[in-house]
């Protein structure tokens, strides 16, 4: 695939002589005239690399990388400063929002090909080496370290196994970790005062969970039970602080998943306002059979429920009436999905 790399750059003469080099090096280059276009641009084409200058009308280049580093879309691409001045605090300015590189005019060629290709490939280990499993994890880390430091703190991580319903933590205690699921699904769940549980989450392979109580420096306002048997890699709370303070890319990937965990409370929230029963089972057991990985699962009615925010007698005459329909076929406590278009798409 070309690799694609925007260029924002206000002087003509310049801009033209880097889209020149860049397309004869083999890069697919678009380029934009001052921060304002640049910023539209990069929305628009989520470039792989965006080399922009400093001074430039309309928008300068720090305005440009701040409104950048705020989009879930364009917070993770590499930014190189392309600027004429030297001084230590535009550096300092530029480096404390996120900047990963300079490059001062008078450009070398050979330097500027030399730097971008180092950040693309950077860019590209850490990408392709988070796999969601718990080696992905550990090559992640360790690609994201920016200091040897880093290397003592990841060393001896501790994985731990659970069997179905063991708790992992419950509310009102204080968070010691952050958690990696590598094996099996969990569920986090709060229960109301008349002992009701309403299930918030569901968690599977490859997500992180435990992470907003450390970041607020608060205690659990939930509870989290293992699905089934699971295996979860536990890192240290001054581990998580070091990558998510200083590596940009490790702290955009959090940025991006509590903007998704906020989306998706909010659309759980919408649901149990206005969607029927049948609409909230159905994606109850959507949900469980993307966190298991399969269409065919084992899943107890109480958890349907919990997750549905329904009477499990509700959820179970729902699942019959699902049944009969030839939507899902049931033995035990297994259930398959027949009709998956269908679960999707049943009226609110």
């Amino acid at each position: 695939m070309e690799v694609k790399i925007l260029v924002i750059e206000d002087n003509k003469d310049v801009r033209e002589n880097i889209a020149e080099l860049l397309e004869l090096s083999g890069y697919q280059v678009v380029t934009a005239e001052n921060g304002k276009i640049g910023v539209a641009k990069a929305m628009e084409i989520i470039p792989d690399l965006i080399l922009c200058d400093i001074m430039m009308p309309e928008l300068d280049g720090f305005g440009v990388l701040r409104i950048l580093s705020n989009q879930p879309s364009t917070m993770d691409i590499p930014f190189i400063f392309l600027t004429a001045k030297t001084e230590k605090e535009d550096f300092r300015r530029g480096m404390g929002l996120g900047a990963d590189d300079y490059i001062t005019k008078p450009y070398d060629d050979v330097q500027l090909l030399d730097t971008l290709e180092i950040r693309l490939k950077k860019s590209a280990r850490i990408k392709n080496s988070f796999e969601k499993s718990g080696a992905g994890l550990q090559r992640f880390i360790d690609e994201a370290k920016a200091q040897k430091e880093f290397d003592r703190l990841s060393e001896n991580r501790e994985a731990r196994k659970y069997h179905k319903k063991d708790l992992i933590y419950e509310v009102g205690q204080y968070p010691k970790w952050l958690y990696f699921v590598s094996a099996g699904s969990l569920k986090s769940y709060q229960v109301n005062d008349f002992g009701k549980e309403f299930t918030t989450n569901i968690y599977s392979q490859g997500d992180f969970f435990g992470y907003l109580p450390l970041l607020k420096g608060e205690k659990y306002h939930d509870t989290v039970a293992a699905l089934e048997e699971c295996e979860l890699r536990l890192i240290p709370i001054e581990d998580f602080t070091l990558l998510l303070f200083n590596n940009r890319e490790f702290s955009a990937k959090f940025i991006k998943m509590l903007a998704n965990q906020s989306e998706e409370t909010e659309r759980l929230l919408i649901e149990m306002a206005y969607s029927s029963v049948r609409k909230r089972v159905a994606n109850a057991l959507l949900k469980f059979s993307e966190s298991k990985h399969s269409t065919n699962m084992s899943v107890l009615r109480d958890d349907i429920a919990s997750l549905a925010g329904t009477a499990k007698e509700t959820t179970i005459r729902t699942l019959s009436d699902f049944k009969s329909e030839g939507l899902i076929s049931i033995d035990d406590n297994r259930i398959e999905l027949l009709k998956i278009d269908k679960l999707k798409n049943l009226p609110q």
